[in-house]
């Protein structure tokens, strides 16, 4: 078992980093802070990064065919959100009569967004499973996957071919899998990973070509490889205690990223844990997947128009220049 240390790659200052993912076409990083409402893209090649600020928040997203368009997994609701321009479009709300958030989430291989939820008890007391799985349709259809209730939906992934959902509940420390069909109709669950010996909980996870599940584990300042079988293949370690979610990314799909959080560290903690919040990143042996795309498209007139007109044209090159913060309004 070979061991990977990861290095600070940005200094986000990110309370919850999270749903990090990246787009080939932009040879960019999507993630976002959950706890501050904030949309972050950041460019590795010249350092650019760009912010929007979400009206709540954000917990997940997919990318879309589009590439001015993103679904997003806001924390009452789905909606499509216009980079250029700022607009939403909303979509539909998602568990209204509960106390819950949506929480971790990720593009099926057939382009369908599949997420989950999390319980916020009103009392401040401890989380209970009263969420769910979602699967959210090209055709804009919610449907609630039969996979039991959860206290905090995590380690959303699909293997290479898609029949395999990995999932869990964080608090239970155990990842489970289950078979996925094309149809995006599950099978029975099974307990998959048992980590009930680790001083941290499972966070989010990613799949890499070969079919290996990379996990962030909370608590524990690593990200952990595990081949399909369950076998520990490899550690990487994180200079931060709350790494959130990894993700395989660069022009070769061989760096991996991982946000990270300083969210419930208390001041003596954050002074313990000084790079709590940063982006880090490290070589892969391993390549990654691209990320697949939602398949749906916005109601407007415009931006089925301008679906309809991608395949007549090529996706441009991402601008280059000196590197950048902005702050979109």
């Amino acid at each position: 078992m070979s061991g990977i240390v990861a290095r600070s790659a940005l200094d986000a200052g990110n309370l919850l980093g999270e749903g990090i993912l990246w787009c080939p076409r932009a040879q960019a990083l999507y993630w976002t802070d959950i706890q501050a409402s904030m949309l972050w893209r950041h460019r590795p090649a010249d350092g650019a990064t760009d912010t929007w600020p979400m009206p709540e928040r954000l917990a997940s997203f997919a990318l879309c065919e589009d590439d001015d368009w993103l679904l997003l997994g806001l924390a009452t609701r789905l909606s499509f959100f216009h980079l250029p321009s700022g607009a939403l479009e909303p979509l539909c709300e998602v568990e209204a009569e509960l106390p819950t958030r949506l929480n971790d989430g990720v593009c099926d291989r057939e382009g369908r967004f599949v997420f989950g939820t999390l319980h916020e008890p009103r009392d401040g007391g401890p989380k209970q499973p009263v969420g769910s799985f979602y699967r959210f349709d090209a055709d804009l259809s919610l449907h609630r996957l039969d996979l039991g209730h959860v206290a905090i939906s995590n380690s959303l992934a699909f293997s290479p071919d898609g029949r395999t959902m990995y999932f869990c509940d964080s608090p239970r420390r155990v990842i489970q899998r289950c078979a996925y069909a094309v149809d995006g109709s599950v099978g029975v669950a099974e307990d998959w990973l048992d980590l009930c010996a680790i001083d941290g909980e499972p966070d989010g996870s990613t799949v890499d070509a070969e079919g290996g599940l990379w996990n962030a584990q909370w608590g524990m300042g690593r990200v952990v490889r595990y081949m399909p079988d369950g076998r520990q293949d490899l550690i990487v370690s994180v200079p931060a205690r709350q790494p959130a979610r990894p993700a395989l990314g660069g022009a070769a799909l061989d760096t991996l990223y991982i946000t990270s959080a300083r969210d419930g560290l208390s001041a003596q903690a954050r002074r313990d844990d000084p790079q709590a919040g940063h982006l880090f990143s490290a070589a892969s042996p391993v390549k990654g997947l691209p990320e697949p795309r939602f398949a749906g498209v916005p109601r407007s007139a415009d931006a089925r128009e301008r679906h309809n007109s991608l395949h007549a044209s090529s996706p441009t090159t991402p601008p280059s220049g000196a590197p950048s913060t902005r702050s979109h309004p």
